[in-house]
């Protein structure tokens, strides 16, 4: 069966854009250039929600950059049912339904590793249901305040992560990659005497 990895780029107070930043939040250097043109360069099968599509889709399209030439000849899924057949993306394939369903099917059927950037609220629902195998957060040494936008993990489900792997880029930009568990332990009432988890 196929590994399923969620990769999300954030800054460290969770957001995964921001207004007026630039992109990578001005962060970019040559090792993170060159980890992100492995991520796209190697065997596996980009999956993506439909917003996720057509962002990416527009900023590939408007530059000249060697990873964007990577991401057009990748294979890519797009999970969705809103978007109608066909496709402009070159090796792009459209599967009209449900996320729950569809990757399921992926991971059973696939040859390659699934492998989702971004795509921020369906992944959080796959990972409530227990399809995500790994997620590797790429965290930029940033805080956005009131300018952040989309939340990568809130709304979703509760997660206790085991670390696996941790790289640093440029001296400054932290990879992490997790195994994640629903975290099902009860919680405690906090309106009860006692029940503070603080010293």
């Amino acid at each position: 069966m196929a590994t399923y990895t969620f990769d999300v780029f954030t800054s460290l107070d969770g957001y995964g854009t921001a207004v007026d930043w630039p992109g990578y939040w001005g962060k970019e250097g040559p090792e993170l250039v060159a980890s992100r043109a492995d991520a796209f360069g190697s065997d596996r099968i980009l999956v993506l929600g439909a917003n996720t599509y057509r962002d990416l889709y527009r900023i590939v399209q408007s530059g000249d950059d060697p990873i964007f030439d990577l991401i057009n000849k990748a294979r890519k899924v797009v999970v969705s049912k809103t978007l109608e057949p066909p496709l402009k993306w070159e090796n792009t394939t459209l599967i009209a339904e449900d996320a729950l369903t569809a990757i399921p099917r992926l991971k059973a059927e696939s040859d390659l590793p699934l492998w989702s950037h971004g795509s921020l609220s369906m992944n959080r629902a796959l990972m409530a249901a227990g399809l995500v195998d790994r997620v590797v957060i790429t965290v930029f040494p940033a805080i956005t305040g009131t300018s952040g936008r989309n939340p990568v993990f809130v709304p979703g489900a509760e997660f206790d992560l085991e670390l696996l792997e941790s790289h640093t880029f440029d001296g400054r930009v932290q990879q992490l990659v997790y195994a994640p568990t629903l975290h099902d332990r009860p919680r405690e009432d906090v309106s009860k005497p006692g029940a503070s988890s603080m010293p």
